[in-house]
């Protein structure tokens, strides 16, 4: 088993930090190997960023990912860089209400989660990028539930655990609501 993640946006939206939170999910809890890597443009915020994640029940021998099984969006410009490029059969999850302009993708499943409008909700937008993570794991099944809510308790600022795990729940419940449609 090898999968290949991608995570797209732009700095500011957790992008660096979803990829990270899912490969120690898969390396610390759910004891499986996985590579985490990350790249950026010049500004700090609002600028494209990805940070891609594989994970393998074998030593993984390429660390990059070349097309993704899975890819979480969350930028119009994140998803006309990389939405067509997804494994047949593969994953797109995106926030519709940041892409606001689709293509037709053919042999993948699209599921679109308002992951920004959740995080809203929830009375920080910030938490968005965990709000996807739920979905995520719900949508895919790559991970276990535990195993990702163990990561975000370990990689989130202290003090901001429980709004986090209610942003994930949230997000969870919202992908297990689209799988089961």
């Amino acid at each position: 088993m090898r999968v290949e993640i991608r995570f797209a946006g732009f700095g500011g939206q957790g992008i660096i930090k979803s990829g990270i939170i899912t490969a120690a999910a898969a390396c610390l809890y759910a004891q499986k190997n996985a590579v985490q890597t990350q790249s950026y443009g010049p500004e700090s915020r609002g600028g494209a960023c990805k940070s891609e994640v594989v994970i393998s029940e074998e030593e993984i021998d390429f660390p990059k990912v070349d097309v993704p099984d899975v890819l979480v969006v969350m930028s119009q410009h994140a998803y006309n860089e990389y939405a067509d490029n997804v494994k047949e059969n593969g994953t797109v999850i995106l926030d519709p209400d940041m892409i606001p302009v689709e293509m037709a993708l053919k042999n993948v499943k699209v599921f679109k989660v308002p992951a920004t409008k959740i995080a809203e909700e929830l009375g920080r937008k910030i938490v968005a990028n965990i709000v996807m993570l739920g979905a995520f794991v719900a949508l895919t099944n790559v991970l276990d539930k535990d195993a990702l809510k163990e990561a975000i308790l370990a990689n989130v600022p202290k003090g901001t655990e429980e709004l986090n795990i209610k942003a994930f729940e949230k997000g969870y419940e919202y992908g297990k609501s689209l799988s089961s449609a």
